[in-house]
């Protein structure tokens, strides 16, 4: 199992945040262009516990991998938590943490996600997948950086 933990002062009210992520189709906006990232079938405006996200993305060789998550727990305004439930890790679980401090909020990600056991996983997560995963990661960081700026 791999944890990434990340923060990320954000310029904005704790309204402001939990409006832009308990928002579904704004993971458009924090995923990298490359990964054709496409929601399936309609999606609500807000998101709620037990929300199933369907969605088609193209992790490595362009290869399309359909990939379904469920909103697990909420508490409004300050944490949600996402989890597979079909696609490509045998674990995903991402906490989003939301704390109004001076000046805005720091935002908090959470990940816990493993490959696999199996030998090809070992592999593909030393060769591709960690990596992937930070760039992931870094994207969304410039990204909120450039949407919330101030």
């Amino acid at each position: 199992m791999h944890t990434l933990t990340r923060k990320q002062f954000l310029p904005i009210t704790l309204d402001e945040a939990w409006d832009f992520f308990a928002t579904p189709k704004n993971l458009n906006e924090v995923t990298p262009k490359e990964l054709d990232f496409k929601i399936l079938g309609h999606i609500p405006e807000v998101m709620y516990e037990g929300l199933i996200i369907q969605y088609y993305v193209k992790p490595m060789l362009n290869i399309p991998v359909h990939w379904v998550t469920e909103i697990t727990h909420i508490k409004d305004k300050k944490y949600f938590v996402d989890e597979q439930r079909k696609g490509p890790y045998k674990t995903w679980h991402h906490e989003h943490h939301f704390e109004e401090v001076t000046g805005g909020v720091m935002m908090t990600d959470i990940l816990h996600y493993d490959v696999g056991k199996w030998i090809f996983g070992w592999i593909a997560g030393k060769l591709f997948v960690h990596n992937k995963v930070q760039e992931i990661f870094d994207f969304r960081y410039k990204s909120l950086e450039s949407y919330f700026k101030k």
